[in-house]
Order: C-alpha cells, then sequence, then structure tokens
C-alpha cells in the first residue's frame, strides 16, 4: 500500500506542479505528517522532491524530472472505465485503484492533452443517485464485485420482496440504475437480478464457475428491464390534464409519461388535453394519479375513476374531522 502511495505522490508533483503538503495529503486521503515522511522516502530513493518555503510554497520536482513508470496493472486499466463515476467506483472498492490510473494516464500523455483532460474533469462531474433519495446501504458490495471479478460462486441470504431466502449464485455483472446497485447472477439455470442492499450476508466460495460464452451483461439488462416494464403494466389510463399537468407528465412518470403526451389530442378552449398513459395495477395506479392531484381527471377505466373518488373521498372526510 505504501508503494502505491509513493507512486501517486510521484505522479501528482509530475502533473500537477508544486503541491503543498495539505493538498497532497486531501488527494492521498492520508494525515499532513504522513505525507512529511513520504516525501522524505521519494528523497531517499533518488527522486529529486523539492521543496519550496514561503506563502507560495510547496513540494515539486526538479524542473526535467519524469518517471517513466506509468504502466497500468490489470486492476488499473479495469478501473479506468468507472473513471466518470468516482464515487461508485469508491463503493466498488476501486477508489485507490482508480486514482492512481488516471495519474498514470496523466503523466502518459502529452503536455497538452494531459491539461485538456484535467480541464475535463475539472468542469464535469456525474451524479449517479436520484434527487430526494439517500443511496441505498451496500455493505456487501465490495465482495460482490470481487465475486463478479474473478467468477467466485456466492452463497447468499437475500430479503426479496415476499421473503428471505438461501441461494447460491454465479455473479455476472453489477449494473448502477438510478443510484442503486444490483446484482446479475445466475441461479440454477436462470439469469435473475438482485437488488445489492437486499443482501443480508454474503460468503464467497473458493472455487469458481464458468461464465456462460456469450453472456451479454449490456443486453441482457435491457432486456430484463423491458419485461420487467412490461410485467407491471396491467392496462391504459384516459386522463384530462390541466397544463400544469402536462408539464408535470414528464417529470413524474419517465419516458412513458413523455409518449403520451406527445400523442395527446387537441387541447380544449381552457388548454386542458386528454391522454392514454399505461398503468400498473389499480392500487398502484391511484397513488401515481394523485400524484398531479387536482390537475389530472380520471376518465377511463371507471373501477380505476372509482379507486380514485374513494381514495379522494376519503382524504376529504380525514381532513374535515
Amino acid at each position: 500500500m505504501r508503494a502505491d502511495r509513493l507512486l501517486s505522490l510521484l505522479l501528482l508533483l509530475q502533473n500537477r506542479g508544486r503541491m503543498t503538503a495539505p493538498e497532497l495529503a486531501a488527494e492521498l486521503e492520508v494525515s499532513v505528517r504522513t505525507v512529511y515522511r513520504d516525501v522524505e522516502a521519494l528523497g531517499a530513493a533518488g527522486v529529486p522532491v523539492c521543496a519550496d518555503r514561503g506563502p507560495d510554497g510547496g513540494y515539486r520536482l526538479l524542473d526535467g524530472y519524469r518517471t517513466r513508470l506509468t504502466g497500468l496493472t490489470d486492476a488499473e486499466a479495469g478501473s479506468l472505465f468507472l473513471s466518470g463515476v468516482p464515487g461508485p467506483a469508491q463503493d466498488l472498492g476501486l477508489g485507490a485503484v482508480l486514482a492512481t490510473a488516471q495519474l498514470k494516464v496523466q503523466a502518459a500523455l502529452p503536455a497538452e492533452l494531459a491539461e485538456r483532460a484535467r480541464r475535463i474533469q475539472d468542469r464535469f462531474h456525474l451524479d449517479a443517485p436520484g434527487w430526494f433519495r439517500d443511496a441505498d446501504e451496500v455493505p456487501h458490495l465490495a465482495e460482490i464485485a470481487r465475486a463478479v471479478w474473478e467468477q467466485r460462486v456466492l452463497h447468499t441470504h437475500y430479503r426479496s420482496w415476499r421473503s428471505e431466502v438461501h441461494r447460491e449464485l454465479h455473479p455476472l455483472g453489477i449494473v448502477l440504475k438510478g443510484g442503486i446497485w444490483y446484482l446479475v447472477a445466475r441461479a440454477g439455470e436462470a439469469v435473475r437480478t438482485y437488488r445489492i442492499s437486499r443482501f443480508l450476508d454474503v460468503r464467497t466460495e473458493p472455487g469458481t464457475f464458468t461464465r456462460p460464452t456469450g453472456f451479454d451483461l449490456a443486453a441482457s439488462w435491457a432486456e430484463s428491464s423491458r419485461r420487467m416494464e412490461e410485467s407491471m403494466v396491467r392496462g391504459t389510463a384516459r386522463l384530462r390534464l390541466s397544463p400544469v399537468a402536462q408539464r408535470l407528465l414528464p417529470a413524474k412518470f419517465g419516458t412513458k409519461g413523455a409518449r403520451a403526451l406527445a400523442e395527446a389530442g387537441p387541447p380544449d378552449e381552457r388548454g386542458w388535453v386528454e391522454v392514454d398513459l399505461p398503468v400498473e395495477k389499480t392500487a398502484v395506479a391511484v397513488h401515481d394519479v394523485l400524484r398531479l392531484g387536482v390537475e389530472a381527471e380520471v376518465l377511463e377505466p371507471a373501477e380505476l375513476r372509482a379507486a380514485v373518488t374513494e381514495a379522494v373521498t376519503a382524504l376529504a372526510a380525514r381532513y374535515a374531522s
């Protein structure tokens, strides 16, 4: 670990020029005292690190010095695919590996390209989780990720919607969707999807399994998502929407809301339109429609209109008491 940190410190000075001890400590996630010791170790190893004193001081490499130690390890090369999502990389246990890989790439680039890469990194940031929602607690994510990398069998204790189950899984891949981590794994002969926060316990077996020939994680996830969305839709609701609800529909119902709005009929004299919106079972559909408040009216089906009427009547009675 210390060797990796010394290399990271060296590459930071090479890529960024003069840096203070507190700046280096923040980048390396260590104490300032540790930085002092590491700088001394680099000097003892023959690396020409200069210390400039004063308000504009800091550590820098002797002019013209460049290390050639920029080859990537297997783990570092793999971690580069997560370079746009540092938070998830940290969750996977690859934060330090990714940081070192990025420094090595920057050190190997010509000066102009390295500066362009730094500008992009300073100006663009991806924040995966949605608004107003805490990220899932995923204490077993790093261990599951290692099992995916190494093709190791997992014995798991999982809490599903219905019950708790114990299963042996062959982990095939990990997906981050809307800030939520999922494991795609083979259970018996079926490939299934598991929400990682619902694993109560995981245990990695010493043996490995054979990955299915030709398995495509992206294609499998797309097909699984399509099947799930189709299975949840139970019918279509005919809604009458005010101009306010028309603005809310895509935000609250995503692509299906945007598609319904695009296919809406002509507005009436007040600007209200009628749309056909795919909905889930009645209990869920009632909750969804009520999110639009008084800006929407259910026209069809009669069952959903009656259920919304019952819910609104109950709410009115509760607040009237």
